[in-house]
């Protein structure tokens, strides 16, 4: 089988399977070797963020020499961005033949009672297929990004994680999760494992009671780092700096090459994850060596500088899209155009009145993606009624010119569906 025939084949599973008992997940994962046993790993879940987080743990366990596995979703080109060695993908090769070293597991498994008719869903296939190559590739830390929630999520099958973390959390995907804040925290914390500590980002006293609640049954420690660690923020063209109070280390200066101002609280939760897994790890971590690591860090598709007058942000939700919209506020432009697209299964309605209350675009084109998924064309321009100038385009393709088109706008910016982020990002490899 091909890289593309493979590809092809794990885009068609939501055709054909539904999602497993956990106690099943857990079972293929028995099978395969649960990874967590004897490769120190750090389990991420929240709504916000996650990737963020995982991405400049990665960079400051990087920093210290260590090799390190991560996987994360979703991807925003290629698929297979959510499996790395540091900041190498996995290769087309090694993709193939670990595909096909799970199908041949799942066929095994289905000879077993009660497994018949077994079959990993997308998500589960894809991280039985990290839980394969990471168990070759044998890293000296492995970084684990939830899939969706926590409770229930394949990831959450593995048994040993030396650090849990939950990023900021709010209202999001509440057909799966629950429609109350509780509902949502408490399937984010059954991320949560006996006597594994857990960091977390605290913007509500609801979801915090939660998570401190589910670490006292587990006899878990909880470190909670909210905005009121974070002091003197200074945005400059060369990025953000800050001081961060650490819960054990006092206050800590961070430099991060990004404009993105929630950086600063997920560069905060992922110091804090190191300094917690420090301690877990043979010889332990250099923090300022962390802090370097988190100085180079640059995260596709989060207030990523595309070109010199162009910013994309995956802000897909009201949390990410206010988080995006502080962000902008502070670039000094006076005029200011913006190219947006959505899912349907958003508040798009609720992410249009951020953006219109905020007043800071002249210019808004709204654009339907090449998915299944995609919100309505006419659902969107409904939603934007009584904004300033609003345009619609077919495609992404179309909208990106009609974005870039007008010459007199001091800054453009892409916000919306990382399918949007992963679009445009496709766009400009290609040269269009």
């Amino acid at each position: 089988m091909t890289y593309s025939q493979a590809e092809e084949y794990l885009l068609n599973i939501p055709k054909f399977t539904a999602k497993n008992e956990p106690e099943k997940t857990k079972a293929f994962l028995q099978e395969l070797g649960d990874f967590s046993d004897t490769i120190p790993t750090v389990h991420v879940a929240g709504t916000n963020g996650k990737g963020s987080v995982c991405a400049y743990l990665r960079a400051g366990l990087e920093a210290n020499g260590l090799k390190v596995g991560m996987f994360t979703s979703p991807h925003l080109v290629s698929m297979r961005e959510r499996f790395m060695i540091n900041e190498e993908m996995i290769s087309e090769r090694e993709f193939v033949n670990t595909f096909n070293y799970v199908q041949t597991m799942v066929e095994e498994m289905r000879k077993k009672d009660g497994f018949c008719a077994y079959h990993p869903t997308f998500f589960e296939f894809l991280f039985f297929m990290a839980v394969v190559w990471f168990k070759n590739k044998r890293p000296d830390v492995i970084i684990l990004e939830t899939g969706l929630g926590g409770r229930l999520d394949a990831t959450n099958s593995i048994s040993s994680p030396k650090v849990c973390v939950i990023t900021e959390i709010g209202l999001d995907h509440c057909e799966y999760l629950g429609n109350t804040k509780e509902d949502i925290a408490y399937e984010k914390a059954g991320i949560i494992k006996p006597g594994v500590p857990v960091v977390h980002f605290s913007k509500n006293a609801s979801f915090d009671d939660v998570i401190m609640r589910r670490a006292e049954e587990m006899g878990s420690k909880a470190f909670f780092i909210s905005r009121e660690n974070i002091k003197n923020l200074v945005t400059s063209d060369a990025g953000i700096d800050f001081s961060m109070q650490s819960l054990y280390d006092g206050f800590v200066e961070i430099c991060l090459h990004t404009q993105a101002l929630y950086q600063a609280e997920n560069a905060s939760v992922s110091y804090e994850t190191l300094r917690v897994l420090s301690e877990a790890l043979p010889g332990g971590l250099d923090r300022h060596k962390c802090l370097e690591g988190f100085r180079s860090m640059i995260w596709p598709g989060r207030m990523e500088k595309i070109s010199e007058r162009f910013v994309i942000d995956g802000g897909h939700n009201e949390d990410g899209i206010n988080a995006f919209l502080e962000s902008v506020s502070v670039d000094k432009a006076t005029k200011r155009n913006l190219l947006y697209s959505a899912v349907s299964d958003k508040n798009v309605e609720a992410v249009a009145r951020l953006i219109k209350d905020s007043e800071l675009f002249s210019k808004i084109v709204l654009c339907t993606l090449d998915s299944y998924r995609a919100a309505d064309i006419e659902r969107l321009k409904a939603s934007f009624a009584g904004a300033c100038e609003v345009i619609t385009a077919g495609g992404t393709a179309e909208g990106l010119k009609l974005l870039l088109s007008d010459k007199d706008c001091d800054m453009h910016y892409a916000v919306g569906s990382l399918y949007l982020v992963g679009e445009i990002k496709a766009l400009y490899q290609e040269g269009t």
